[in-house]
């Protein structure tokens, strides 16, 4: 069998622009379902240890889903994956003014961020895969960034289980630019997701105040609960008596990756369900990634059957690091006239048996 892609309705925007649903098979059979509302995967369906395929991937039913309170379920995050301190940064000399939509703070883009924009899809297959392109236009001061930026977003769905994205961007002026997904992921399908092992590759990571904003320091992870340099299941440190759990309500921290060579596409991170033998690995070209355990999740959050129940789902956003844009000391996330922004990440998902 080869890598196929289709598409379907997924149903209308309030302006009565079509939601088109994008199914991507492979020659394993594996499925990808992606939406081109936010860019948002909707469905991912991965084998176990014995061959049953089972819905990995936290989503919604309907448009309504995902305009509504999501949680960002499933969706491509910009311009700015993260938090941006106080909604405001200052480039070159000029202060630009965010949305306000998470406290004082701008979170992800801000509420009418690329997570609630409808992008334009063009499909294409290769020998190996199948893929989606998805394209969208940020106007200038779109959220309160500066510039004219044009985005694209590569799905593609290979035969040896791994969905790639990338990320390409230009714009007209100076802006900060920050792009990810924040697919939610249970790997047992269902229940919570404390018993999974998690591995992250990553000597530091960027603590946070009571706003969830870094301190601006890097501390090592030695000796402390974000320790995941070798497997712990999520849950055994989770609950501890730690400042930096308590302000990130578990843990919603940036780990500082360790990498071989900047830029370098590496395992960030390994996540595996000792139950069903699933394992997914996440490859980064970024210096971060955001390890985010479902603490805001709960039983109103309802879709495809199931009810998203307090740490149900876990996300792994790789990223730049957040409120970069007011912090020099951070690896630069200003994409300049002339330059272009790239890069990749994937979920390779395999079993262990």
């Amino acid at each position: 069998m080869q890598a196929s892609i289709t598409e379907s309705p997924f149903g209308q925007m309030a302006d009565g622009r079509d939601v088109i649903r994008y199914t991507l098979a492979n020659a394993n059979g594996m499925i990808v379902k992606i939406i081109n509302l936010g860019g948002a995967i909707t469905e991912i369906h991965v084998p176990d240890r014995s061959g049953t395929l089972a819905d990995v991937n936290c989503g919604y039913d309907d448009v309504a889903g995902y305009m509504g309170e999501s949680h960002y379920f499933g969706a491509l995050i910009g311009r700015y994956g993260n938090r941006i301190a106080n909604a405001r940064f200052t480039l070159d000399g000029e202060t630009f003014e965010l949305d306000v939509n998470n406290g004082a703070n701008h979170l992800h883009g801000g509420s009418e961020g690329f997570h609630r924009r409808l992008w334009t899809g063009e499909t294409f297959t290769t020998p190996n895969s199948a893929g989606l392109i998805l394209s969208y236009v940020s106007a200038d001061g779109e959220q309160g960034y500066p510039g004219n930026l044009e985005v694209t977003a590569i799905y593609e769905l290979r035969n040896d289980n791994e969905l790639r994205i990338a990320f390409h961007a230009i714009t007209d002026k100076a802006t900060p630019v920050n792009l990810t997904n924040h697919a939610y992921f249970n790997l047992a399908g269902k229940g919570d997701i404390l018993g999974h092992e998690l591995t992250i590759v990553a000597d530091a990571y960027t603590p946070i105040d009571n706003a969830q904003i870094p301190l601006g320091t890097l501390p090592p992870v030695e000796g402390t609960p974000f320790d995941f340099r070798a497997p712990h299941p999520i849950g055994e440190r989770i609950d501890e008596d730690d400042e930096q759990l308590r302000n990130g309500f578990g843990y919603d921290h940036n780990f500082v990756l360790k990498k071989s060579s900047a830029g370098a596409l590496e395992m960030a991170a390994r996540v595996r369900d000792p139950a069903s033998g699933r394992v997914l690995e996440v490859w980064s070209q970024e210096p971060g990634i955001q390890f985010y355990s479902g603490n805001f999740m709960n039983d109103k959050m309802r879709g495809k059957g199931q009810i998203y129940s307090y740490r149900s789902g876990f996300c792994l956003e790789p990223q730049h690091f957040p409120d970069s844009p007011n912090r020099p000391a951070f690896p630069s996330t200003i994409l300049r006239p002339g330059q272009e922004y790239s890069t990749v990440m994937a979920y390779r998902f395999s079993t262990d048996a």
